[in-house]
């Protein structure tokens, strides 16, 4: 019975210790989803935005009437970016969010050309990730669209 008791008094706070150490990884886990689920927010809003300006882009073209659309005929790039920082999105702040309209063909505006829109927005994780040298994640996505009018 002696021995039992002091194997006992040596295991005295390993249920502490234990109940931190599980808290620490699930919180951890927690975090980590979330600031995931808002990497894949960001993401999702920039292959929105550079949808939207390439579409923007699109029926602007050089045989575009002008009828009801501001900017029409002949866009620019600038004209597209300032287009593409109007569209608000919770937590995505407009004046980091990059935008580049290129025409591949000789910079032609003509109907039946692509147009390129490419979104960039630098990405900040909100708590500190250990693995990642650098707190922010520059993210682009591109749209190509084939202008219409």
């Amino acid at each position: 019975m002696n021995a039992r008791k002091q194997l006992l008094r040596g295991e005295r706070g390993t249920t502490l210790v234990e109940a931190a150490l599980s808290a620490t990884l699930l919180i951890g886990i927690i975090f980590g989803v979330i600031a995931g689920g808002y990497m894949l927010y960001t993401y999702h809003f920039l292959s929105y935005a550079a949808r939207s300006g390439a579409r923007y882009a699109m029926v602007r073209g050089s045989a575009c009437n002008g009828v009801g659309m501001p900017d029409c005929p002949n866009v620019t790039s600038d004209q597209v970016q300032t287009y593409v920082r109007s569209l608000r999105q919770l937590g995505i702040n407009p004046s980091q969010l990059t935008v580049t309209t290129t025409w591949p063909k000789a910079g032609s505006d003509d109907p039946g050309n692509p147009v390129n829109v490419t979104a960039t927005y630098p990405f900040r994780f909100f708590v500190p990730v250990p693995f990642i040298k650098s707190q922010t994640v520059t993210m682009q996505s591109t749209s190509q669209m084939v202008i219409s009018q």
